[in-house]
């Protein structure tokens, strides 16, 4: 085995370390010794938090464990006895100094980045959900200290991790079936999933369990309402990201790592309407990129709440509720889901084979990074902080809701207003910073 290589089997016997002999990588804590295990504390151990912790317990041991609802802590408390407990993230973190060397953060999204930064400033690893932040200035604030602090990071769009993903990746980038002309993302969310353009709920009693005013956390207060916690709270553009934030990081994914898809030029959107509360029903997306070294200037087209793509780009498939389409000068690639794990040319065939680097697996990647090896695909710095601008970018046009907004990426502002400075740069409660 080539010493730079990790296999899963290495990582989950916790010999990462000594596998990789102190060789440190760019993005890794490289002032610190490697530890022998990751020792974890769990932000979120509710709904995907649960599973989060679960794969993280293959790498290392869960030590703390933090929810909102002492419904979720006792549930993570039978699953993981040793570990203490806590109701609030900036407890958790100050208590634990020392006792922790890694998180994942698995909250809503307005929790994401004062609990992945406050994370980082200890010099703690952070794996971090999708979407990395519920707004782009928190995205490249997690990037600059992720960068600073010489962290390991990742976020949890599971896709970069596939081998068919990078596959198709990989012919797109080589130009397999020439220039990329356009390229179209879709995806059936909220509806079928959670609400949107909707009013807020009417005034209900929080649960016992639940610390309202903590879950609301950065946010302005608002009184308790049945359907915030523990999931409808995505279609609310104080706390979630609607379905392109939710799902984008995701579906973007492959065309993202094929075609370096930062910082668009304009966007622009027409939606079904929206209160600028909740968001829309549905929303039609156009990003505008630049020319790049190694591709030309091309126009990515989103999708959600049930509308799709033209049926003729890929004719002789079914659109199903996720997907995408990548149209090429000598080709057309077509993945029918949002998982990024097949893609077929249409017209018939599957790719041809191409060598790619194989994952040991998404959290292992993590892992591996976090325990002194390379950094994984996902990183906030390089890959999935400007990923996330990238897709919530395309919120600011929602809002918008159809003027074509022109983008200035190194001042992070949409240009000749100050309409969008607050959903692009949020304010935040006393007591909550990033």
């Amino acid at each position: 085995m080539n010493r730079n290589e990790l296999s899963r089997r290495d990582v989950l016997r916790g010999t990462a370390a000594v596998a990789v002999g102190g060789l440190l990588a760019k993005g890794s804590a490289a002032e610190k010794p490697a530890p022998d295990r990751l020792k974890l504390g769990i932000i979120g151990c509710g709904g995907k938090g649960w599973s989060g912790m679960q794969d993280a317990a293959q790498f290392g041991d869960i030590v703390a464990i933090c929810d909102i609802d002492a419904k979720e802590r006792a549930r993570g408390m039978v699953e993981h006895p040793k570990a203490a407990t806590f109701d609030d993230y900036r407890k958790m973190l100050e208590a634990m100094k020392g006792e922790i060397n890694a998180v994942v953060v698995s909250t809503p999204d307005h929790h994401h980045a004062i609990a992945s930064a406050l994370a980082m400033k200890q010099g703690l690893h952070c794996y971090c959900e999708k979407p990395l932040t519920r707004t782009i200035w928190e995205a490249r604030q997690l990037a600059e200290i992720a960068k600073r602090q010489r962290v390991a990071t990742q976020m949890g769009n599971q896709s970069t991790a596939s081998t068919n993903m990078r596959k198709a990746a990989a012919h797109v980038r080589a130009g397999t079936y020439g220039a990329v002309k356009e390229v179209h993302l879709w995806t059936d969310r909220a509806a079928a999933y959670w609400r949107q353009g909707i009013p807020r709920p009417p005034l209900a009693r929080a649960p016992k369990t639940v610390d309202f005013d903590l879950w609301l956390g950065p946010r302005p207060y608002r009184p308790y309402g049945e359907g915030y916690h523990p999931f409808a709270w995505r279609g609310f553009w104080d706390f979630g990201t609607g379905a392109l934030g939710d799902m984008g990081c995701h579906i973007f994914n492959m065309s993202y790592m094929a075609l370096d898809l930062k910082d668009p030029l304009t966007v622009q959107a027409e939606t079904s309407g929206h209160n600028r509360d909740s968001f829309p029903d549905w929303a039609i997306v156009h990003y505008e990129f630049p020319k790049r070294k190694d591709r030309d200037a091309l126009q990515v087209h989103w999708y959600d709440g049930g509308k799709k793509p033209a049926a003729s780009l890929a004719r002789g498939f079914d659109f199903g509720g996720n997907g995408s389409i990548v149209v090429c000068e000598k080709g057309t690639i077509y993945s029918p889901d949002e998982s990024n794990t097949r893609f077929l040319l249409v017209g018939g065939g599957e790719l041809p084979d191409i060598q790619v680097e194989e994952s040991p697996g998404h959290m292992a990647e993590f892992a591996r990074a976090a325990l002194g090896g390379k950094p994984a695909r996902s990183n906030i710095p390089e890959y999935s902080g400007p990923l996330t601008e990238t897709v919530l970018l395309g919120n600011l046009a929602i809002w918008a809701d159809g003027p074509k907004l022109e983008w200035d990426a190194k001042a992070m502002k949409v240009k000749g207003t100050n309409e969008f400075d607050e959903l692009i740069r949020p304010k935040f409660r006393p007591g909550w910073a990033v």
